[in-house]
């Protein structure tokens, strides 16, 4: 199912016995269950997989039935492209009790790939519009910024990441209450977006 008719039906779909049962476990009834051999023709499911090797069980999903509530720490996600750097990012949040928020032009985090990567955290992760982060918001700069494990972290935060070659635009960063920066030691430029946000969730949990 493409991104714009989600949009249009309110509708996602899942592949796999995993994300059904992640489903089945946070509360998610299905709208359609479609099993192969049992209610639906094998080949029939095979030809619309996105999968190298397709699910014996594709679910339908409301996508008004996700979480949506604010917590007190978000990640903020700004045109991040990819979708398996969106779907390991919910992992994270989902490891650490955080909300996603999602700008345009990120990728999509009903779309497949997303799903897979995120591997059920989708069911759990609320997932808001960019707009709609709490402030006290952190800008995550690759340089520059405040050091990260000496950032006073107090109260509702939210990270904000940017794409992955671009990264935040100069505007955005201003608007932030803070910036900060994750100090590394090797020969690298800058660490990769999923990284970058499971670290900064990982220092704000130890405060």
């Amino acid at each position: 199912m493409q991104k714009r008719k989600r949009g249009e039906l309110g509708l996602f779909a899942v592949e796999g016995e995993d994300l059904i049962e992640a489903a089945d476990a946070a509360g998610i009834e299905p709208i359609e269950l479609l099993v192969a051999g049992e209610n639906v023709e094998p080949e029939l499911l095979a030809a619309i997989s996105t999968l190298p090797h397709p699910a014996r069980v594709v679910g339908v999903y409301r996508i008004a039935a996700l979480p949506q509530e604010q917590r007190e720490t978000t990640l903020a996600l700004w045109r991040v492209a990819d979708p398996g750097n969106v779907g390991t990012l919910l992992r994270a949040a989902d490891a650490f009790g955080a909300a996603v928020a999602i700008s345009e032009g990120c990728a999509d985090p009903l779309g497949s790939k997303a799903l897979r990567a995120s591997a059920g955290a989708i069911f759990r992760v609320p997932l808001l519009d960019f707009d709609d982060a709490p402030v006290q918001r952190v800008a995550l700069i690759p340089h520059g910024g405040t050091p990260l494990h000496e950032l006073e972290l107090i109260g509702s935060t939210t990270f904000v990441l940017g794409a992955e070659r671009e990264g935040l635009p100069d505007e955005l960063v201003a608007g932030c209450e803070k910036t900060a920066t994750i100090p590394i030691t090797g020969a690298a430029e800058s660490l990769n977006v999923a990284v970058a946000g499971a670290i900064a969730l990982y220092e704000r949990s130890r405060r």
